[in-house]
């Protein structure tokens, strides 16, 4: 005999548990199935995100950022550190310590939120009467019947044709956040946000870093004022960063790993490093979800298909997340899982893609919402800028950062903002302000009316916006 659910939620990353949570919160009984296993076999929810991505990421950032000043900048500010060293097998004990206080805090959440976890695959068995039969494959076997299915399976690293991941050698986002030392020489093969993060960790740590990208670009999804700056700073930082490549053989050895590659000039080119982490975007994971047995429809990418409400071509089906269309990124997973919840309950769940936010945790971070100036020109949108720069900050000025700016681009007419673009100290904090503007039509005179703390870095906010009028004060 099944167990019977209203909802029963397939995946327990940013998606899944929280719209197992909200469920919960909306009065419905709620399963939720994931099979992620900590090392000691355990359950670990949180997905790829607080596992192998998003959280341990952060967490390597913050250490080898702590190594990096303690060498290069505590002498700035009068304090001398000699013989700094780093321990590196604690400092991925510190990160497998954060990950697992995140995984416990989700099964801590499960618990106050009355949800039913089950820790295993699930898989669609067949439609039932009301609902569809879902099978757990665990240590212990279970198969739960419910009325409603929202499907949260996440996504998987894409590996390059003949270049297979063994997580020794040629690595993933996994690989990359489990290195014992730091390796000589580190070849990274794509520049966006996975690269330029485990990039900026090990360099920092001492490691010789070289990013290939394909693409002509730097960041072409980023403004291209903001990308230039950025790449100027990496250059400085001595992060190698070659666009425009093809690569071509890779091949493994005991001592490491060599990649063949074609330069934007055309020339043959090798590179020989001890490791290589690849990071050139993310599939959706449908596998052994038995989507065909029951006739879920997918697209070309392996994607499930869904409407503007993530409801699939299955009455009753909901997915969300990196296992559907739209940007791969935690946050918009959340606020789609809060509103499938919240659409089950008949209610009218919010999820705005024109005011996600975006943010690569690099050093300066880099940081946007709403459209690029390159994607106004595009649409022949009239428009005005305005910049400020951190140098002329303050709060940038004692922390010893300055290097950025923010950009204001606001429509000539109504002077409504378009987008909001950062490159500099704490940008991932500084976005919210624009993603609350934006979502509440603001202007950029309202930002710029706005009384903003002083010293703080968000007065380059204001200052950014007063830009666009061509009435600054501080530069």
């Amino acid at each position: 005999m099944s167990q019977q659910f209203d909802v029963i939620v397939i995946g327990g990353g940013p998606g899944g548990y929280i719209a197992a949570i909200r469920a919960a919160q909306l009065g419905f009984k709620v399963a939720c199935i994931d099979e992620w296993k900590n090392a000691a076999g355990g359950p670990a929810p949180g997905g790829t995100c607080t596992n192998v991505g998003c959280i341990p990421s952060k967490a390597l950032l913050q250490s080898s950022e702590h190594f990096e000043h303690a060498n290069l900048h505590f002498a700035d500010h009068g304090i001398t550190a000699k013989d700094v060293k780093i321990d590196i097998a604690k400092m991925v004990g510190r990160k497998d310590a954060v990950v697992k206080q995140n995984n416990d805090g989700i099964l801590y959440l499960f618990k106050k939120n009355k949800v039913t976890f089950f820790h295993g695959r699930g898989s669609f068995v067949k439609a039932v009467d009301g609902g569809y039969e879902i099978a757990v494959k665990g240590a212990k076997d279970e198969t739960l019947s419910g009325k409603q299915v929202i499907v949260a399976t996440g996504s998987n690293a894409r590996a390059l044709p003949g270049a297979a991941f063994d997580e020794e050698t040629i690595l993933s986002n996994d690989g990359a956040l489990r290195l014992g030392a730091v390796p000589k020489k580190l070849a990274l093969i794509g520049s966006g946000v996975i690269g330029l993060e485990m990039g900026s960790v090990w360099r920092r740590l001492g490691a010789e870093v070289t990013i290939l990208e394909g693409l002509p670009t730097f960041l072409g999804a980023v403004d291209e004022q903001i990308a230039k700056e950025a790449k100027k700073a990496f250059d400085k930082q001595g992060l190698k960063i070659e666009l425009g490549v093809k690569v071509g053989e890779i091949k493994t050895a005991k001592k490491g790993v060599s990649i063949a590659y074609t330069n934007a000039k055309g020339e043959a080119q090798t590179l020989d490093a001890d490791k290589l982490i690849v990071s050139i975007g993310r599939v959706p994971n449908t596998i052994g979800l038995n989507a065909e047995g029951v006739g879920l429809q997918l697209d070309e990418r392996g994607a499930i298909v869904v409407d503007g409400d993530c409801k699939t071509n299955l009455p009753g089906v909901w997915a969300v997340g990196d296992v559907v269309r739209g940007p791969m990124l935690a946050h918009k997973a959340e606020e789609e899982g809060v509103a499938v919840a919240e659409r089950i309950a008949g209610q009218h769940g919010h999820v705005n893609f024109n005011t996600i936010p975006w943010v690569i945790y690099t050093s300066p971070e880099i940081a946007w919402v709403g459209e690029t100036e390159q994607q106004l020109k595009a649409r022949g949108a009239a428009y005005k800028a305005g910049t400020f720069p951190f140098l002329a900050n303050g709060r940038a000025r004692a922390l010893g950062d300055t290097t950025g700016m923010v950009k204001f681009l606001a429509d000539a007419t109504t002077d409504e903002i378009l987008g909001v673009h950062i490159v500099g100290p704490m940008a991932s904090e500084l976005i919210s302000e624009a993603v609350v503007a934006m979502e509440f039509k603001a202007s950029s005179e309202d930002i710029a009316r706005i009384c903003h703390a002083h010293p703080s870095l968000s007065e380059a906010t204001k200052e950014a916006a007063l830009a666009v009028d061509k009435r600054t004060l501080n530069f």
